[in-house]
């Protein structure tokens, strides 16, 4: 890989750091911030029918899974439904696994996929909540000052978006679409067949 192309994967990657805490460059000031050094954000990589939902975000000019800042007033679960209700138009149902362990003063919550960090600039860096997640209600309509489009796309539309995804976002891209196509599928063993 060349030095250019390293640093343009960078620049990508920087930019999949701020879109996924609802940040920009320009408007620092006026995010919720939990600390000067770190933050909080949630991406969340919603499907239906094999295929993950987008959005080309307008500041950025990225291709992003719905996402951002978690706000000092709620907890990832809440940021998580608020974004993709706010820039995709749609209730979801946020996949993966809650303890059974709330009681007075505790309430579990639904594990994200993965975790990542980040490095938004050379004092600031996000702590990435990675969810998948499935429409459960709602009409898919484009959040027109914060994107340029919104589309579904499957395995083989994801290599032709333009500009072309990051290598992080298209591999969480791939993963969602097998991991939660399969999870809506019957499992062989548990198709019980009559004589």
């Amino acid at each position: 890989m060349t030095a250019q192309a390293l640093d343009q994967n960078q620049a990508v990657e920087a930019t999949v750091g701020l879109i996924l805490a609802g940040l920009r460059p320009d408007c620092r000031a006026a995010m919720a911030h939990i600390h000067e050094k770190i933050d909080f954000a949630v991406a969340v990589f919603v499907v239906q029918g094999g295929k993950v939902l987008l959005v080309h975000h307008r500041e950025l000019n990225a291709w992003l899974p719905v996402g951002g800042h978690i706000e000092l007033d709620e907890d990832p679960e809440q940021a998580a439904l608020r974004e993709a209700r706010e820039e995709s138009g749609l209730e979801i149902e946020l996949l993966g696994d809650r303890p059974c362990i709330s009681g007075p003063g505790t309430r579990a919550l639904i594990a994200p996929r993965f975790l990542d960090i980040h490095r938004i600039n050379p004092s600031h860096q996000h702590i990435g909540m990675i969810y998948w997640a499935r429409p459960k209600a709602g009409r898919l309509k484009l959040a027109t000052g914060e994107h340029w489009a919104i589309c579904w796309c499957g395995p083989e539309e994801l290599d032709r978006l333009q500009p072309p995804l990051s290598p992080a976002v298209k591999w969480y891209c791939h993963k969602a679409i097998q991991e939660v196509t399969a999870s809506s599928q019957p499992n062989v063993s548990d198709v019980v067949q009559t004589a």
